[in-house]
């Protein structure tokens, strides 16, 4: 097929929709409608996923998390009683960890014990200010980097010390014009003194990562309680060579601590980024196809809607054909107009679709305060299955037309 005759085509179908504005409006609205909600729900997952894994890549190199709850979890409460059901993790298990992994570079425990209102002598937080309770192994575990002052010391956890280390975001709104070192912040009532300020990490899910602050876990657990908390384990392998092993061992460690029977499934979690990231991948995941598939049904409604006006346009055409095969024009040639115009109208309304789909799903990304994203693999898809579509419901309604009797055609009225 020469470029010539595709060129054409393309611009006797542009001719055939302007000249029945209305019809070809109504037509490619459901393309329009098919292919906006699988593109402006991509969009809207793919800027909450790049978000979300940022936020899930917290932990440093070659560290994973053990707790008793999931890190991520998509089931039931019927499937959550199971957690609840299992032994803390104590403060005693996660030192057995430490002084029994051999492969471990770094160990850390931690809590979240309180959120609220934090106050200097110049200014107060925002009312979601994280506190949390921490050994000095969580520091490299969770990529935590002093930025001024110190880190916690193990001096700090043994005498349970009332000193805390700031983010970044909470030093700064805490302390506007000046060093935080030295100065007493208030949690919840308590009198801390400011040892240190980590360096700025940024904001994930339209929230600030900076805003906490991290108290010696002894101080922690001494104020709000030990026994019905249970904490959670950080391990850092020394390089990725025997990260596995790593994790197998500390899981030794903790089924022995814990009495679980062999052959029974561990009754505590074991994630990472990696795994973390996988499990959220896998539910989106879930999501996009189902999502496509409801999208299909409505291309496959308006697909339908397409043969049926193409349909009608033949019939309406059908001198114009008659003419047409009368001055030498195939039967190829006709199926090729009519065709071209099936494809046309399709990726008229896909290009539409795509366009408000992008923009009404980076509004998510505009609500939340996360940078825009252009889902390039879902649009192309999309202005594939367009002209699929076209092809699809275009090649019978094209087949009638170049079918048509010449002789009969030029004496249709």
């Amino acid at each position: 097929m020469h470029t010539a005759e595709i060129k054409e085509s393309f611009l006797m179908a542009m001719s055939a929709l302007t000249s029945h504005k209305l019809r070809s409006a109504l037509t490619l609205l459901g393309v329009l409608v098919g292919v906006f909600s699988i593109i402006v729900v991509m969009t809207a997952m793919r800027v909450l996923q790049k978000n979300i894994e940022s936020e899930l890549s917290e932990l440093g190199a070659n560290t994973f998390a053990v707790q008793k709850w999931p890190g991520v979890y998509f089931g039931g409460p019927d499937g959550f009683e199971k957690f609840w059901r299992r032994k803390n993790i104590t403060f005693a298990h996660g030192k057995l960890v430490a002084d029994r992994a051999s492969l471990a570079l770094n160990v850390g425990i931690e809590q979240s014990f309180w959120s609220g209102e934090v106050s200097s002598r110049y200014e107060k937080s925002v009312p979601e200010t994280q506190l949390f309770g921490s050994t000095t192994g969580c520091f490299p575990a969770k990529n935590w980097i002093v930025a001024d002052g110190r880190a916690l010391l193990e001096s700090d956890l043994d005498s349970a010390a009332d000193v805390c280390v700031l983010g970044a975001g909470l030093a700064k709104s805490l302390f506007p014009f000046g060093s935080p070192l030295g100065e007493r912040v208030k949690f919840d009532g308590i009198n801390y003194s400011v040892v240190g300020v980590l360096e700025k990490r940024g904001t994930a899910l339209g929230g600030e990562q900076d805003n906490f602050a991290v108290i010696p876990l002894t101080s922690g657990l001494n104020r709000y309680g030990r026994t019905w908390r249970s904490l959670t384990i950080l391990v850092q392998a020394r390089d990725q060579a025997v990260y596995e092993d790593t994790v197998e061992q500390v899981r030794g460690i903790l089924r022995a601590a814990r009495k679980v029977e062999p052959g029974k499934e561990d009754d505590f979690e074991v994630f990472s980024n990696d795994s973390l990231i996988a499990q959220f991948d896998n539910f989106t995941q879930t999501v996009r196809y189902g999502v496509a598939a409801v999208s299909s049904i409505a291309l496959i409604a308006a697909g339908i809607g397409i043969m049926n006006i193409m349909l009608v346009s033949v019939t309406e055409r059908t001198r114009e054909i008659g003419i047409r095969r009368a001055v030498g024009a195939k039967k190829r040639n006709i199926m090729t107009q009519f065709i071209m115009e099936a494809v046309v109208l399709c990726e008229v309304g896909g290009v539409m679709g795509v366009i408000l789909g992008v923009l009404g799903g980076n509004a998510t990304a505009f609500l939340l305060k996360m940078p825009p994203v252009l889902p390039l693999d879902w649009a192309v898809l999309g202005l594939a299955i367009c002209s699929v579509v076209g092809i699809i419901f275009g090649t019978y309604p094209a087949y009638k037309a170049a079918n048509l009797d010449p002789v009969e055609s030029l004496r249709y009225e």
